[in-house]
């Protein structure tokens, strides 16, 4: 087996895990490897004159998975013809031709791309009269065993720990069926289906019993939205509320996961109770910062004994005793506190986060969707603004998929209402808006909108985020809309970003020529939009390297409303005061669009401000529990090097 011969070499002793797991740099190259497992086996059976049967997943998590295998199939002359396929689910009920079916996935993604029989692939019929599903589901596994059941068997798996659709509560002995969709799992695939209300209830999927017969099985999670999950899958009890924890007992599956998903297993968040680890800086403030927030109490107050009896007694060995590493630990925690995030000017900058000099900095602030800036970064942006700094914001989608229908005709209505009122020729605005109102009323699950009712929402999100930035005192030759191209397909599902992408932001820098770029690095975006528009930045960067202004250009990435970086990562925590924290409040509140029922909530109910505001005062107890100065709230940034 491939991935074990990759893991052998390159993880650490796992005493801690009873699967076996396999950790990549990035799912880009977890995604290969898992492509090249494939293919070998394709090939295998080739040669022996065989069929290979593979059992296949939907979602996000294979779809690098699925271009690697059409990328080796055109390139390297990997053929599909020996390969039957039986997908794992589909929702029910589903037309195959909807933009959400399996159905269209994975011909989209794989068959269409490749040389497989038509014949040769199966995928649960979301069509069905509801009579019929339970004998179509025994003919559907009668398939799968007269060919000797399935070779590799490839898995992702859900954030309550579903493998296909089988929801916590599935036994090991359960078969194909028709089975009803946890809240969990609805309202992560609400995103799909534009809200929840839409969303299936139910789905037919392939059963635990079929899956665990597998020969081989590969699961696959990125992300550090799933690390808890994988975490009890992988080192948890094997219980029924876990269902991928069944793969415990199967002789030869494998997790392949990348740095995110891998980041709460035992040898990644401690890996000196695993084997011997180097202490270096990155090492010693992680391990101190954890003990002292596992054990509630202040880094100044953790003892001798409290690294002992927690596996750290190599620290103490190495590096000094434990008084000497908590004052090295909390000052480099105190370090990362600045209310100057521009820097300070005329001040001794040696043990500040930020430069002091240039006093007054160019600033760019990049935002994925028109919210993002005030949602992250609400506080320090005001600050920035407040303290002189030139700021710019750069808007680099339109997020006009994030406008609920209803909304767009609110504001078309609008537009009508305010001609008349002015006596304006409105024969245009009500074409458009009898053409939009037409659409919307018959609009199906499978169908994009319409360019006009795209421009309309894309021209409430744009007024939102404009009214912000003149909120935080921006004028307009300060706010750019940079509507990058790979966003604008109508759909969650967006294009590969492109060279247009990434000269747009190439000319923005140019232009600018800033001293500070603030960027979103919060990949745990359910929509993957921060990812592609990090990527369009960084590509942007590497180009521009060179360029004589980049040498005093720094680049700090703020996390979203989804997650937050760990304290031990942080490197400037910006403090806000109970005012501060209101003012961002207000800020946020001019997207009115995104309030009260928002398309996108994904598995979170809260609004976005109240995410903020419970996240940013998070990292300030956390501070205050290591014994920092207490604040109301704190915004975090880590800054990349490029």
């Amino acid at each position: 087996m491939i991935i074990s011969k990759i893991d052998k070499v390159t993880s650490f002793e796992k005493r801690f895990e009873k699967i076996n797991t396999v950790i990549f740099e990035s799912s880009e190259v977890a995604s290969k490897a898992a492509a090249a497992e494939i293919a070998t086996l394709i090939k295998k059976k080739q040669k022996a004159n065989e069929m290979c049967v593979l059992g296949l997943a939907t979602g996000s998590t294979p779809k690098r998975l699925y271009a690697e295998l059409v990328r080796l199939h055109k390139e390297e002359n990997l053929s599909f013809k020996n390969v039957i396929a039986f997908n794992l689910d589909e929702y029910y009920p589903m037309e195959p031709d909807a933009i959400q079916s399996y159905v269209r996935f994975m011909k989209e993604l794989l068959f269409n791309h490749v040389d497989i029989e038509p014949g040769n692939y199966h995928i649960p019929d979301g069509t069905l009269e509801k009579k019929d599903i339970a004998d179509y589901c025994k003919e559907y596994e009668a398939k799968i065993d007269a060919l000797g059941g399935i070779d590799l068997q490839i898995l992702g798996i859900g954030g309550n720990g579903h493998i296909g659709f089988n929801e916590s509560g599935s036994l090991p002995n359960s078969k194909t069926r028709l089975v009803t969709l946890d809240h969990i799992t609805r309202v992560a695939a609400s995103k799909d289906f534009q809200g929840l209300y839409n969303t299936p209830k139910t789905a037919i999927t392939l059963g635990i019993k079929q899956i665990m017969q597998a020969k081989q099985v590969i699961l696959m999670a990125w992300g550090e939205g799933k690390s808890s999950i994988i975490k009890a899958s992988v080192e948890g009890p094997i219980t029924e509320q876990v269902p991928a924890s069944y793969l415990q007992e199967h002789p030869n599956s494998v997790f392949i996961l990348d740095n995110g998903s891998s980041s709460k297993l035992t040898r990644v968040s401690t890996p000196w109770i695993v084997e011997k680890v180097e202490w270096n800086e990155k090492m010693i403030k992680k391990a101190v910062v954890g003990l002292a927030l596992r054990l509630e109490k202040p880094v100044l107050m953790l003892t001798e004994a409290d690294y002992i009896e927690n596996g750290m007694s190599d620290l103490l060995t190495e590096v000094g005793d434990a008084y000497d590493i908590n004052i090295r630990i909390f000052n480099k925690l105190q370090h990362t506190i600045t209310g100057w995030p521009g820097g300070k000017p005329n001040a001794d900058d040696s043990n500040r986060p930020e430069r002091a000099n240039p006093a007054k900095k160019r600033v760019l602030i990049f935002s994925p969707h028109p919210d993002d800036d005030i949602i992250s970064m609400g506080g320090t942006f005001m600050r920035l603004q407040n303290q002189g700094h030139e700021v710019h914001v750069a808007y680099q989608t339109s997020g006009n998929i994030a406008v609920a229908d209803d909304e767009a005709l609110r504001f078309s209505d609008f537009v009508i209402d305010y001609n008349r009122s002015f006596g304006l020729d409105n024969r245009k605005s009500i074409e458009i808006y009898k053409k939009a109102t037409e659409f919307i009323k018959n609009k199906k699950t499978s169908e994009i909108d319409i360019e006009e009712v795209r421009n309309i929402k894309g021209l409430i999100r744009r007024s939102e985020a404009r009214a912000t930035s003149y909120y935080v005192g921006l004028t307009d030759e300060q706010i750019h809309f940079n509507d990058l191209p790979f966003y604008e397909t109508g759909t969650i599902e967006k294009n590969p970003p492109g060279e247009e992408d990434i000269k747009i932001t190439m000319d923005l820098i140019e232009k600018i020529k800033p001293h500070q770029i603030y960027a979103a690095g919060d990949l745990a975006d359910p929509h993957g939009t921060h990812k592609v528009c990090l990527d369009i930045i960084f590509e942007a960067l590497k180009r521009l390297k060179t360029k004589s202004y980049m040498k005093d250009c720094w680049l700090w990435l703020y996390r979203g409303a989804w997650q937050e970086w760990d304290i031990e990562d942080i490197e400037m925590a910006v403090p806000m005061s109970p005012s501060q924290v209101l003012a961002k409040r207000y800020g946020i509140f001019k997207h009115q669009s995104q309030k009260d029922g928002v398309v996108f909530q994904g598995s979170d109910s809260r609004e976005f401000w109240q995410r903020a505001e419970d996240r940013n005062k998070e990292t300030a107890t956390k501070y205050d529990e290591l014994g920092l100065a207490h604040y109301a709230a704190m915004e975090a940034f880590v800054r990349y090097h490029f």
